[in-house]
């Protein structure tokens, strides 16, 4: 016969609520452990998340198993059924709850900010806000209770690293001069065209402008001129927008824009460094989302009268 002490034990191992015994929930469960929480907080916290049974369990647990100094703080998917001492081992793991961002791509600095003051899981606030362009689409993971300004810097040298890798395979030729050249202009193929297999052929016509001087005559870069990027148009470009004096004007001025005017993705910046093998100079919207491109003005004059066609319903 078992004598009171292991009938005792027994209990406490896998009685209700006990160390051994299957926890309440049938689904995951997410539990915050603040810095400096006492154990019994901890249990506490798990009882009201309905993750054990009983606060004594998760005590016992910890005692039992000899951790009571090496529980960790922080944000913890609890599985479906986790025993207290399946929950003691997750603590002393510290395998946090691991969150994420996608930032999508032509995105303005000011845009991605916006996301990154809505996440509700980080701490602090934005003090210093990234030069335009510099912060990489991606998709980036956090945890609870990191602050605002270290995800955009994440999110900065990714940039820098990935423009670096860029350039580096550059072909010859090019008219860029500097890394800085090739965010520019892919900032600006990244706003022309959402299609991705139009970017190398948006960035030939750019690039084979470059070459031979002409202006870019991007409508883009007139919008952010307008809006420097920290909100929407709001409504279509006009004649009278395209002759507005501003540096990103590249209906008036014979070169890129001094900086970027979006955040470009990968793929963007991939083009401009290998762009499409052709002599175009022109495109216009054909109606389908993407753009008909054209060698020639008179060519492009036609395709521009087969997209008014277009817009009239005709």
């Amino acid at each position: 016969m078992l004598g009171v002490g292991s009938l005792g034990g027994v209990f406490l191992l896998w009685g209700p609520g006990g160390v051994l015994s299957p926890g309440p929930h049938s689904q995951n469960v997410t539990v915050v452990i603040e810095r400096g929480s006492t154990l019994s907080t901890m249990a506490h916290v798990l009882m009201a998340e309905g993750a054990i049974k009983h606060p004594w369990g998760f005590v016992v647990g910890v005692l039992f198993s000899g951790n009571r100094g090496n529980l960790k703080a922080g944000e913890y998917l609890i599985p479906p059924y986790a025993r207290p001492l399946d929950i003691v081992r997750i603590f002393v793991s510290g395998k946090v709850l691991v969150h994420q961002v996608t930032i999508p791509e032509g995105l303005t600095v000011a845009q991605v900010v916006d996301i990154v003051k809505g996440l509700p899981h980080l701490s602090g606030e934005v003090i210093h806000i990234p030069p335009e362009g510099t912060l990489l689409p991606e998709t980036y993971q956090y945890i609870r209770g990191d602050s605002r300004e270290k995800v955009l810097s994440h999110m900065r040298r990714a940039m820098k690293q990935t423009i670096e890798e860029t350039w580096a395979s550059r072909k010859e030729g090019s008219p860029l001069k500097t890394p800085e050249e090739l965010l520019v202009l892919a900032s600006i193929v990244e706003k022309e065209t959402g299609v991705p297999q139009e970017r190398p052929r948006v960035a030939a016509v750019f690039l084979n402008r470059l070459k031979k001087g002409m202006k870019l005559q991007s409508d883009p870069t007139v919008v952010y001129g307008l809006t420097l990027g920290e909100k929407p148009l709001g409504r279509l470009l006009t004649f009278k927008d395209l002759e507005s004096v501003s540096d990103y004007n590249t209906y008036l001025i014979p070169a890129l824009p001094p900086k970027p005017i979006a955040c470009p993705g990968r793929k963007a910046l991939q083009a401009v460094v290998s762009p499409a093998n052709t002599n175009d100079y022109y495109f216009v919207a054909d109606g389908t989302g993407g753009h008909a491109f054209s060698p020639t003005y008179g060519a492009h004059l036609q395709r521009v009268k087969e997209w008014r066609k277009i817009q009239k319903g005709g």
